[in-house]
């Protein structure tokens, strides 16, 4: 199992990653707020602006303060070096 560190330390396993979304478009929103409702949301941007919305198999949405493409780098190996736009903010 693959894990993919999505920022501040928190971890999410590749094999169960369905979409790497950007979360500007209003359908993207929607999905935030009715997850948020149905209590599957999770939350991992520390008080940070969202900049991915990650959509898992098991219908939980996690916000995330780390750029889509960085995350897109990290699971598909790329090497990265740490958290450098954590400590851009």
């Amino acid at each position: 199992m693959k894990l993919i560190n999505i920022g501040f330390g928190n971890m999410v396993s590749a094999e169960r990653i369905v979409a790497l979304v950007s979360p500007d478009s209003a359908p993207v929103k929607r999905l935030i707020q009715d997850t948020r409702d149905t209590g599957m949301l999770i939350d991992v941007t520390c008080g940070r602006r969202t900049r991915s919305v990650i959509i898992t198999d098991s219908e939980h949405i996690i916000l995330s303060a780390i750029q889509p493409e960085t995350i897109s780098n990290r699971i598909a190996g790329g090497i990265s070096d740490g958290d450098e736009e954590e400590e851009n903010e």
